[in-house]
């Protein structure tokens, strides 16, 4: 079997363990991932102890009380806290999430909490999602038409409309990219799920008239063929999404553009 070895500057160590709040009776116990390039020093785990009667029901609710309350310098993003804007996403408990929707009292025991894997880390919970961006911009995202545009709108049937669904929904939180093996080995040359997800979802688009020119651009062994088919993304995607499905499409339709 083969094994690997973490280099000794990415091991992560045992952190600080944060005083209990006095006081509090309802606690629940979050091991954290602290890491800050700055200091040179080894990531590590911190331990805190949240007063589950003083914040609120969701993880990110915890994380707010935490950085509020007791350590200012913890580092995550955030915006919405309703599930809609993907800034919150994070491995929680082995799983990729949004804070912002997952509840605490789902977990039992204490809940451990790294950003997302296999992405370089800016600091504490914040990956460096600069490459993840850059491939969803070079899949176009957006309307291309020779035809010159109408004076109101692009119109669509409500049937051509409803192949957009579980398209149009993805949020861009990088659960379902990061949680792919196949994405963690290739992240250079394959695009991942959720570029791949969006790719579709304009190709589908009956208003396009660039189909042609996008299924070129996918027509790549790295870019598309990399993905064997592991569905760690349509488990990890927190809106329901199967990105699988999707890049199943682009193949098939790839296969008989071809025939």
């Amino acid at each position: 079997m083969v094994s690997f070895t973490l280099p000794k500057d990415s091991r992560v160590q045992p952190g600080k363990v944060w005083p209990k709040p006095q006081g509090a009776r309802n606690l629940k116990e979050f091991r954290i991932y602290r890491f800050d390039p700055e200091s040179g020093a080894n990531p590590r785990l911190d331990t805190y102890y949240v007063d589950l009667d003083a914040c609120g029901p969701m993880v990110l609710g915890a994380l707010m009380w935490i950085k509020d309350t007791i350590d200012s310098t913890l580092t995550f993003r955030r915006s919405c806290r309703e599930g809609i804007c993907g800034s919150c996403s994070m491995n929680i408990n082995g799983e990729n999430a949004l804070a912002c929707i997952s509840a605490i009292a789902d977990y039992e025991g204490p809940i451990t909490i790294h950003p997302l894997p296999h992405m370089q880390v800016v600091k504490d919970l914040v990956p460096d999602l600069t490459l993840f961006y850059a491939q969803h911009r070079l899949i176009e995202p957006w309307l291309k038409t020779d035809t010159p545009a109408p004076e109101r709108e692009w119109r669509q049937s409500k049937e051509d409309r409803a192949k957009l669904d579980g398209l149009y929904e993805c949020i861009l939180c990088a659960c379902c990219s990061t949680s792919c093996p196949s994405y963690w080995w290739n992240q250079d040359r394959f695009l991942g799920p959720a570029a791949l997800l969006q790719a579709w979802r304009w190709i589908a688009d009956s208003r396009d008239e660039a189909t042609g020119e996008r299924l070129d651009q996918l027509d790549d062994p790295f870019r598309l063929y990399r993905c064997h088919t592991i569905m760690n993304c349509v488990r990890a995607c927190p809106k329901g999404l199967n990105p699988a499905r999707a890049i199943a499409r682009i193949k098939r339709t790839l296969t008989h553009r071809k025939a």
